[in-house]
C-alpha cells in the first residue's frame, strides 16, 4: 500500500492508503479528523467540503493520490478555537439545527468570502447552492454569511 505525505491543517501527515481512497475517508479513518462529514458520496451535497489550496473542494470523490504537495484544511483547521469570523457568525445567527451539513457549509462560505469579501445576497445564494441543508436553514446560512462578511471587512 502506498504512503502519502499530506499537509493537513498545517501539519505534515504520513498516511498509508490505496491510491483511489477518497480524501474524506483518509481524514476520518486514517487521521481521525471527523468534522468532515459523509453525505452523498458523489460530490453533490457539500457535507464533505474542505479547502484544497484555499479552494472549497468536495473530499468524498477526491483520491488521496492527487493531493501530495497541496494544502488541505478541514473544519478543525479553519481556526484553532472555533473563532473564524464565519464560525462566529454561525453562532451569532444560531444557524445549526441538526448540524450535519454545517462543517461543509462553513468551509464553503469561508472559501467564498476569501474571494468575494463584499458579496450581495444573490452572490451568496449562487455560491452556496451546491451545499444542501436537510433542515432548510438557508435563510439563516445566508444571514450568517452576510454577518461574517462584515466581520472580515
Amino acid at each position: 500500500m502506498p504512503t502519502y505525505n499530506l499537509k493537513i491543517n498545517g501539519e505534515l501527515r504520513s498516511v498509508e492508503a490505496d491510491s483511489d481512497t477518497p480524501l474524506l475517508w483518509v481524514l476520518r479513518d486514517h487521521v481521525n479528523l471527523v468534522g468532515t462529514k459523509f453525505g452523498c458520496g458523489i460530490a453533490q451535497c457539500g457535507a464533505c467540503t474542505v479547502h484544497i489550496n484555499g479552494n472549497a473542494t468536495r473530499s468524498c470523490t477526491l483520491p488521496v493520490s492527487n493531493l501530495q504537495g497541496m494544502e488541505i484544511t478541514t473544519i478543525e483547521g479553519l481556526s484553532e478555537h472555533g473563532d473564524h469570523p464565519v464560525q462566529e457568525a454561525w453562532k451569532e445567527i444560531d444557524v445549526p439545527q441538526c448540524g450535519y451539513c454545517q462543517a461543509g457549509q462553513i468551509m464553503s462560505a469561508s472559501a467564498f468570502l476569501e474571494n468575494n469579501p463584499n458579496p450581495s445576497r444573490e452572490d451568496i445564494r449562487t455560491a452556496m447552492q451546491g451545499n444542501i441543508c436537510r433542515c432548510a436553514s438557508y435563510n439563516s446560512i445566508e444571514k450568517a454569511i452576510e454577518v461574517a462578511a462584515k466581520k472580515l471587512s
